[in-house]
C-alpha cells in the first residue's frame, strides 16, 4: 500500500499532525492511530538509540539507519530530521539520497553550526545566511524524486531575533525550500506574524517542554500554519511510564500498581508480527512427537 504524501497533502489543504516517534515500540503503536504522517526527530531518535543528548553527538550513518527502520516499520509517510545536512554541502548531497532511499516523504535541515543543539536548549550557533542558502539549493538539486519536499529551519530567534530569523527563513524558501520552520518561537503573537509574512507552507513545533506556546492544530491552522510536529510526546509519555514501574518494583514489588498503566500483551504481540509468525509455525514446523514416531 502506498504511504502518504507530505506534498499531496498539504496541496489538498490538509493540516498536517505528525508526532515524533521515538522507537520502534512506539512505531508499532503508531500504526493503529489512524495519522498519517510520523516524525522522525533527532533529538529523541538519538537519545532512545544511545542514550546521548541532541548536541551533533549521533552521526548521519546511525541517523539514516533508524529513519530507514522506521519507514520500514510505520505505515504513514515520514518527516525526518537530517539536522544541519551532517556538514557541508557534499554531505548535504549525500544526506538527502540516502534519506529518500531511506523512505521519507520529506527532509528538515537547520541553519545551526556543527555540532548543532536541540532547538529549545541554549548555546546554539548559527551560520551566516549564504551557507544555510547554499546548503537549501543544494538539498533541492540532489533529490531524484519530485515528490520529496525540502524544509528548511531557522535557529535564529535567540541569537538575532525575530526579525533576523525571519529575514533568514524568508532567504531559505528564496532559495527553494518547501517549508519554512522558524524554531523556538516564544509568543502566539510571533506564531501568528510569521504565517502572515511567508508564503510558503508554515511548520509550528509543538515541543513539550520547550519555549514555544503548546497549541492545539485547529489552533495552529487558524493561527496560519499547515503543519506541525509533536517531536517530545511520546517520548517523554513513555519516560513518564517507565518511572511510575520502577517506583511501583522499588515500592510494592510489583508492576501492578494503579499507577502504571500495561499495554495488553496480546495486542501487541500482533502489532509486531507475532500472528504472522505462528501462522508460519503451525504451517511448516514439525510435530516433534510425530517425528519421533516417525523415527
Amino acid at each position: 500500500m502506498a504511504k502518504p504524501i507530505l506534498k499531496h497533502a498539504l496541496a489538498s489543504g490538509q493540516f498536517v499532525v505528525a508526532p515524533g516517534i521515538h522507537d520502534m515500540i512506539a512505531a508499532a503503536v503508531f500504526n493503529k492511530s489512524g495519522l498519517e504522517f510520523a516524525y522522525a526527530s533527532g533529538y529523541w531518535m538519538g537519545a532512545s538509540a544511545y542514550g546521548l543528548p541532541d548536541a551533533g553527538i549521533t552521526t548521519y550513518t546511525q541517523m539514516v539507519d533508524r529513519v530507514r527502520t522506521l519507514c520500514n516499520t510505520v505505515n504513514a509517510g515520514v518527516i525526518a530530521d537530517a539536522d544541519t545536512g551532517y556538514g557541508g554541502l557534499l554531505n548535504v548531497h549525500h544526506t538527502v539520497i540516502g534519506y529518500e532511499d531511506a523512505g521519507v516523504t520529506a527532509i528538515q535541515i537547520e541553519d545551526q553550526e556543527f555540532p548543532k543543539k536541540c532547538g529549545h536548549t541554549p548555546f546554539k550557533r548559527i551560520v551566516p545566511t549564504i551557507d544555510m542558502v547554499e546548503k537549501i539549493k543544494v538539498a533541492c538539486d540532489a533529490r531524484r524524486n519530485a515528490d520529496t519536499l525540502i524544509i528548511a529551519r531557522t535557529d535564529a530567534r535567540q541569537s538575532e531575533g525575530f526579525e533576523g530569523a525571519m529575514k533568514r527563513i524568508e532567504a531559505y524558501g528564496a532559495a527553494g525550500a518547501d517549508i519554512l520552520f522558524v524554531e523556538a518561537l516564544t509568543s502566539d503573537d510571533e506564531m501568528r506574524e510569521a504565517c502572515r509574512r511567508l508564503n510558503k507552507p508554515t511548520m509550528a513545533n509543538m515541543a513539550d517542554g520547550g519555549l514555544t506556546p503548546i497549541r492545539s492544530a485547529g489552533e495552529l491552522q487558524d493561527i496560519g500554519y499547515s503543519m506541525a510536529i509533536y517531536p517530545a510526546a511520546t517520548g517523554l509519555a513513555a519516560a513518564q511510564a517507565a518511572e511510575n514501574v520502577f517506583t511501583a518494583l522499588k515500592t510494592l514489588g510489583t508492576s501492578q500498581s494503579p499507577d502504571v498503566s500495561l499495554f495488553s500483551f496480546r495486542e501487541f504481540n500482533a502489532l509486531i508480527g507475532f500472528e504472522d509468525v505462528w501462522e508460519f509455525e503451525r504451517k511448516w514446523a514439525r510435530d516433534p512427537v510425530k517425528t519421533e514416531s516417525a523415527a
